[in-house]
C-alpha cells in the first residue's frame, strides 16, 4: 500500500505521573523513490558492517501535521506490519488526511480513519507548549531524526575492450533526515516533552 511506519518509545517521567513509557505511531505514504528495493540491497554487500556510518547526503527537515487517527484493530489491512510495530502505541496511531486520500483511492477501508480536532475547528486548542492546565486537549509536536538509511542506489561506469562506456550499480547512497509531527492530545499530560524550558 505503500506506506512507511515510524514508532517513538519515550521514557516517562514516573514523579509527573506517567507510565514507563509512551508509545507513538506516524504513518505516512511511503514514495517510490524515497528508499531504495530491498531486492538491491539484499544483493549489495556492506564492507565493515560494524563501522559507525555517517550519511553522505542531509535531507531537509519534513514538518508534518498528522490530523487523523488510525484505528489499531482495523489498521492491518493498510499495512501488516501495523501490528508488530505499533502494537503499544494502539491508541497513538496518527496519519494525514492528504496520505488517506491517497490509501483510500487505492481501496483501504475508511472506518479505521478518525479525523482529530484541529486548531481551525477549535479556536481555544493551542501548542501543548504553550498551554497552562496539563489536562487540557493541546496540540503536540514531536521530533525526530533518522541518522543513516540507504536513500539511493550508486553507478559506477566501466569501459570495454572497444571503448564503451556502460554503469552499473555498485553501492548505496546513504541520508540522513530529520521530521517534526503535530498531532492532537486529549490532555497536555502525555506531551509534557514538548514544553518551554
Amino acid at each position: 500500500q505503500e506506506v512507511k511506519i515510524f514508532r517513538a518509545l519515550i521514557l516517562g517521567e514516573l514523579e509527573r505521573g506517567q507510565s514507563q513509557f509512551q508509545a507513538l505511531c506516524f504513518v505516512t505514504r511511503l514514495h517510490r523513490n524515497e528508499i531504495i528495493p530491498s531486492e538491491s540491497m539484499a544483493k549489495l554487500r556492506q564492507k565493515n558492517p560494524r563501522t559507525v556510518r555517517q550519511a553522505e547526503e542531509v535531507r531537509g527537515l519534513e514538518h508534518l501535521s498528522m490530523d487523523v487517527a488510525v484505528n489499531f484493530s482495523k489498521g492491518a489491512q493498510l499495512s501488516s506490519h501495523l501490528h508488530n510495530v505499533c502494537a503499544e502505541a494502539r491508541e497513538a496511531i496518527y496519519t494525514r488526511e492528504e496520505d488517506v486520500k491517497f490509501w483510500l483511492e487505492k481501496g483501504v477501508d475508511g472506518s479505521m480513519f478518525e479525523v482529530l480536532p484541529q486548531g481551525s475547528d477549535v479556536p481555544e486548542l493551542q501548542r501543548c507548549r504553550l498551554c497552562p492546565d496539563r489536562w487540557k486537549p493541546c496540540i503536540c509536536s514531536y521530533s525526530l531524526s533518522i541518522e543513516w538509511y540507504p536513500c539511493m542506489l550508486k553507478y559506477c561506469k566501466s569501459r570495454d575492450a572497444g571503448g564503451k562506456v556502460s554503469s552499473y550499480k555498485c553501492g548505496i547512497r546513504s541520508c540522513q533526515k530529520g521530521y517534526t509531527f503535530d498531532y492532537y492530545v486529549p490532555q497536555k499530560q502525555l506531551c509534557l516533552w514538548d514544553e518551554e524550558t
